[in-house]
């Protein structure tokens, strides 16, 4: 099992969570995050002096996968969040040594 982690733009989240529900994964996590990337922020002029906002606004998806899901998963994501722009955002894997359903106690893949 696999945790993916997105952080993403907030106007893909609708794009991301259709993508994922046609992979045939419907459980995630999506929260709203902010941090600063490779751009440090964009600058903006506001009265004539330079504005650079500390962090920008992105929002984090997370969702468990078996292995068999994982590439596909992985490439709907990326496909779905992808405008080209600067600070699209980035995707990681991280895995999971177990998973508990919290209702019925089903451990592993049967409780994703």
């Amino acid at each position: 099992m696999k945790l993916i982690t997105a952080v993403i733009q907030p106007t893909q989240v609708a794009s991301v969570r259709q993508a994922l529900a046609f992979v045939g994964l419907n459980g995630a996590t999506i929260t709203g995050v902010s941090g600063i990337g490779q751009q440090k922020g964009h600058s903006e002029y506001y009265r004539g002096a330079n504005y650079n906002p500390a962090m920008i606004p992105k929002i984090k998806v997370e969702t468990l996968v078996a292995d068999e899901l994982l590439e596909e998963a992985l490439s709907a994501i990326v496909t779905a969040a992808h405008t080209g722009n600067i600070g699209d955002g980035k995707v990681w894997v991280t895995n999971v040594e177990e998973v508990i359903r919290v209702r019925t106690g089903e451990r592993g893949p049967e409780a994703l």
